[in-house]
């Protein structure tokens, strides 16, 4: 038995919250259960458990994302999750940033096969794409690193007020109270932790909103995003 052949049925909550996009839903977690696992990106256990546990968990933060903003999935691995978010909300305009080419490489195959015209993935680490990558509203991210050193690499992404929101567990609320000194210099204005998902998913889905002021990345950033923006004149010039 092959591990697509493992996946369950979806459930019915998932015709809810895919609406029109249902099929690609079902078409992106069988690429999951079948080339997912034999590349590596998600392990067999999680198969079994792929919609509730992956798909509707991160679908469900939809529900906090604004209208019509652009969205950098930072750390995107296989996908999540920027496609889920992608499937329910064609409003968006999504990046898939992931460093690791055999995840890239899948996060484009995905995002051709079900016709995701308003995703774009690109290769390369955050702390890295400073004025490479258009400053987006909203950054997004799931199971990459400790709330301190993701906001590191994810805050300074942002446009001027904007926000990162991070799919986190139980223990949320502690690495945010742990988190407030380094958030404090990388700009962050205002904090909050969000359940979402009700009816939908159980537990509810649990979301660290850091929202930033006009100077995201703080000090600390703000020659760096002066220097790339030097840089991004001289390029147009020529």
């Amino acid at each position: 038995m092959t591990e697509a052949e493992k996946l369950p049925q979806a459930p019915e909550e998932a015709r809810t919250v895919f609406g029109e996009f249902f099929p690609e839903a079902v078409r992106y977690a069988e690429l999951l259960a079948d080339a997912g696992v034999k590349r590596g990106l998600i392990g067999p256990r999680e198969v079994p458990r792929l919609w509730e546990r992956h798909l509707l968990n991160c679908a469900v933060l939809s529900e906090v994302v604004p209208e019509g903003v652009t969205v950098c999935d930072v750390g995107s691995g296989a996908g999540l999750p920027g496609i889920p978010l992608a499937l329910v909300r064609p409003d968006l305009k999504i990046t898939l940033l992931e460093p690791l080419l055999r995840r890239t490489n899948f996060l484009q195959e995905v995002v051709e096969l079900l016709g995701l015209d308003h995703v774009t993935v690109v290769r390369g680490r955050a702390e890295e794409m400073l004025g490479k990558v258009p400053p987006v509203h909203v950054v997004t991210a799931r199971a990459v690193a400790p709330l301190d050193r993701l906001a590191g690499w994810g805050v300074p992404l942002l446009r001027p007020y904007g926000e990162m929101l991070a799919l986190k567990g139980d223990t949320a609320e502690e690495e945010l109270q742990g988190a407030r000194a380094a958030l404090s210099k990388l700009g962050v204005v205002e904090t909050s932790v969000l359940q979402v998902g009700e009816g939908i998913v159980d537990p509810l889905s649990t979301v660290v909103r850091v929202e930033v002021g006009e100077s995201p990345g703080g000090v600390r950033f703000a020659a760096k995003r002066a220097k790339a923006a030097r840089t991004s004149r001289t390029r147009r010039r020529r």
